[in-house]
């Protein structure tokens, strides 16, 4: 199932990236790459919850993922700019996500 949910990031990844490109679906092959993306990007979203993974924690995962490697991926082949600022946000996001896996799991004895 997580191979689903990274299937899931690299597709909503892909889209993302693509729907810039799209320069307003006006670009038929960015366009075309965000329509499919997006759907592959759910297909394997409800592929990973079919396969038992909670809602909460892949919706998590995924998000979060999705709005740092999106970030990053700004920042190194876009010419984006990331301040400190929004960087420490992104790692509170991944940091609430980790929390929600970790407190979710059952306890050891």
């Amino acid at each position: 199932m997580w191979g689903w949910l990274a299937l899931a990031v690299g597709a909503e990844v892909t889209a993302t990236v693509s729907l810039r490109a799209s320069d307003g679906f006006s670009r038929v092959l960015p366009s075309l790459i965000t329509v499919a993306g997006y759907a592959l990007a759910f297909y394997s979203l409800s592929q990973a919850l079919t396969r038992g993974m909670n809602l909460g924690i892949a919706y998590g995962v995924w998000a979060a993922a999705g709005v740092a490697i999106v970030a990053l991926v700004g920042v190194f082949f876009l010419g984006e700019s990331l301040t400190w600022t929004q960087a420490g946000g992104i790692l509170l996001i991944i940091g609430g996500v980790l929390a929600l896996e970790l407190g979710g799991a059952p306890a050891r004895a």
